[in-house]
């Protein structure tokens, strides 16, 4: 068992013990959060549904993130991240909706978002909605991606980091 299989079904098995569906809106990963979860034999009773909302357009229709906060933060900002969780959590039956937004290269990145930068949000019902921001370094794009899915992953797990 591969380590995104084991964090994948850690997820499951919390998700299971706490009562609660997931759900996912990513972009720089094009679903691969999604497909780490649904390759886990008997998933489908904790996982609701994923978004894959890789343009701006796909984020504001799928999601109803704010063509304003798009405009004012970009695509790959924890304000964007923040309005993608709550988007997924919102539209599916999951209690927690972790999204994915970031620079997986090579290029595209600027200085002031550089190449490795994703930024994560997590919505859950009942909880203020969380984000963060992972400087991955320019990896390249393969590395990039696998390491944001881990974070997803642990994100689902175990809920957002709490003092932050």
């Amino acid at each position: 068992m591969t380590e995104l299989e084991r964090l994948a079904a850690e997820t499951l098995e919390a998700a299971r013990a706490e009562g609660r569906m997931l759900a996912a809106a990513e972009s720089c990963t094009g679903g691969l959060v999604m497909a780490a979860l649904t390759a886990i034999p008997g998933c489908s009773d904790v996982v609701d549904r994923g978004f894959v909302t890789y343009t701006n357009a796909a984020k504001t229709e799928l999601l109803g993130v704010p063509t304003g906060t798009l405009g004012l933060h970009g695509a790959v900002s924890e304000p964007t991240a923040l309005a993608m969780a709550e988007g997924a959590l919102s539209r599916s039956d999951a209690g927690r909706a972790v999204s994915i937004t970031g620079i997986a290269g090579p290029g595209g990145g600027t200085p002031a978002k550089p190449e490795g930068r994703v930024c994560f949000g997590l919505a859950e019902t009942g909880a203020e909605t969380w984000a963060e921001t992972v400087d991955f370094g320019p990896l390249g794009r393969h590395e990039v991606r696998v390491a944001s899915v881990r974070r997803a992953l642990e994100l689902l797990r175990d809920g957002a980091p709490r003092g932050r």
